[in-house]
């Protein structure tokens, strides 16, 4: 089968390449991809700035339907349709993480897309707990997209201690960025988004889905403006989701004392910002990555109550064998998703 493929480490080295199909093992199903959206984790790969093990098949957004099951799979028929945890493909099951849930600490883990085979290509092997059936109405393309909602999901509601007529910076307006505007706007807080000038689609964005004011970082002054916007008190708390120097310095300078700064972003060099706010300011720090089992629960239940609208995220869709095009619009900032299908 034809499969995005990052062949052998270092920069680029990605390619789309023949690849065996795959085998169906015990206890796992064949599913057929619908499709799979572009993350920021396949720039980073395609950069080798993300940890990855080649030759692997990348990509882990992604829905798609059952075509083959092994004999003891139970509970589950081919055509059944479900958005999948790509996230736990590899976890040892047995460390105190993986015992409480958080299996994305857990020291054996490799995710789909990069450390084991994704969803770039016409199949993947996957096991029945790594499926989450997708609820009634939802299309398969929005079912693209729980992923990066689930991220989005764990840093806005399960990491930040939002409260309603709370003032909250999202800074990045990325797809995770969009996403975290999305659940806050149904939180009843009041949101800016910061980006820069060449994020205007992209705020554009942020603005429609619930943004009271939008900034451009590069023309525009962040502390005046977030002044503004709280009568002088800062802001109560701040997700940085760009991974970005200058985005850490605008949040960490915009913040109330006594606020929250969470980090969703990643950077993956050293940086040099201004951490006396963190004492000054007694701020409450705190980090996002991943999800866990119970953010996937509570994020299929969220959309199967129709109070989220997440197709509209969707912005470009390509076959898979114009994946540099998809890319290139990720990378130049004038996409929020981009989806691609099997040839």
């Amino acid at each position: 089968m034809k499969a995005l493929t990052k062949f052998q480490k270092g920069e680029g080295n990605v390619a789309i390449m023949d690849m065996s199909s795959p085998e169906l093992s015990p206890g796992h199903v064949i599913m057929e991809v619908h499709c799979c959206g572009i993350c920021g984790t396949d720039i980073h790969v395609y950069h080798d700035t993300f940890r990855n093990y080649p030759p692997v098949i990348m990509g882990h957004e992604f829905s798609g339907r059952v075509v083959e099951i092994a004999p003891e799979v139970k509970n589950i028929k081919a055509g059944d349709t479900f958005s999948v945890l790509g996230a736990v493909a590899v976890t040892c099951g047995c460390c105190s993480y993986c015992y409480r849930g958080e299996f994305m600490f857990c020291k054996n883990r490799r995710g789909m897309g990069h450390g084991v085979n994704g969803a770039f290509a016409r199949y993947v092997s996957v096991r029945p707990d790594q499926l989450f059936r997708i609820p009634e109405g939802i299309p398969m393309d929005s079912a693209a997209l729980i992923e990066p909602l689930a991220a989005a999901m764990h840093a806005a509601v399960d990491i930040a201690n939002v409260k309603p007529g709370d003032v909250v910076l999202v800074s990045g307006p990325g797809p995770i960025g969009l996403l975290c505007v999305k659940l806050l706007a149904l939180r009843g807080v009041k949101i800016i988004a910061v980006g820069t000038s060449g994020d205007k689609f992209r705020l554009s964005l942020a603005k429609r889905f619930g943004a009271v004011r939008t900034i451009e970082a590069d023309l525009e002054s962040v502390i005046n403006i977030v002044n503004e916007e709280t009568s002088g008190e800062g802001v109560d708390v701040a997700l940085e989701c760009a991974g970005a120097e200058s985005s850490v310095r605008s949040c960490l300078e915009t913040i109330r004392p006594l606020g929250q700064f969470v980090q969703v972003g990643h950077f993956g060099r050293e940086l040099k910002v201004p951490w006396d706010h963190i004492a000054f300011k007694q701020l409450r720090v705190l980090g996002s990555v991943g999800y866990t089992r119970d953010t996937w629960t509570q994020t299929m239940k969220t959309l199967a109550q129709g109070k989220l609208e997440v197709e509209d995220m969707v912005t470009h869709r390509f076959p898979l064998s114009k994946w540099r095009e998809g890319f290139d619009l990720c990378e130049n900032r004038q996409s929020a998703k981009v989806l691609l299908y099997p040839d």
